[in-house]
């Protein structure tokens, strides 16, 4: 039952992300991405990593999106999309059936245990151990704040150059 909803929240993550790209209007762009951030977070719990489908939700769901619907009002960009949000909503719905057809014949096709991406994980034993030795927060942080610490500045960064770069656009025109 968890690889069925596994490739139902895949399927919507990669039909949403490729409805952010496709959409015209940013307003409905805006709501792929939330969609896409949403499954995200549905993987999260089928991988039992509460705290960041949690995080994932309350923080990019959440507070980053509603940053990026002030920008896009800054900026105003918004018109009439109401033909924007049904072609794109069915779009969507197309690539996740897509999706979810694709995947589920790949895993038919190729099988799960000769997987090269899965390889380097620990597994549930070795999850166990880790949260057993460093609880969630400190599963989560130590490799965030010292293997991915290059990756997590740039995000900030590249977030406060968009943010930055908005205003500067909007005050040429006001």
């Amino acid at each position: 039952m968890a690889d069925i909803f596994f490739f139902i929240f895949a399927a919507t993550a990669i039909g949403g992300g490729i409805g952010v790209v496709l959409q015209k209007n940013p307003v409905g762009s805006l709501l792929f991405m939330v969609g896409t951030l949403a499954s995200i977070a549905g993987i999260y719990v089928l991988l039992d990593a509460h705290f960041l489908a949690a995080i994932q939700i309350m923080v990019y769901a959440g507070a980053v999106m509603v940053l990026f619907l002030f920008v896009i009002m800054l900026l105003n960009l918004g018109h009439d999309y109401r033909d924007d949000i049904k072609t794109g909503l069915l779009l969507f719905l197309a690539f996740a059936t897509a999706g979810a057809i694709g995947g589920l014949l790949a895993r038919q096709l190729r099988g799960a245990a000769d997987n090269p991406i899965l390889a380097h994980f620990p597994g549930p034993e070795g999850m166990e151990q880790l949260l057993a030795e460093q609880g969630i927060v400190g599963a989560i942080a130590r490799p965030l704040f010292t293997d991915y610490v290059v990756a997590f500045e740039l995000t900030g960064i590249l977030l406060l150059v968009a943010l930055v770069g908005a205003v500067a656009i909007a005050k040429r025109k006001v």
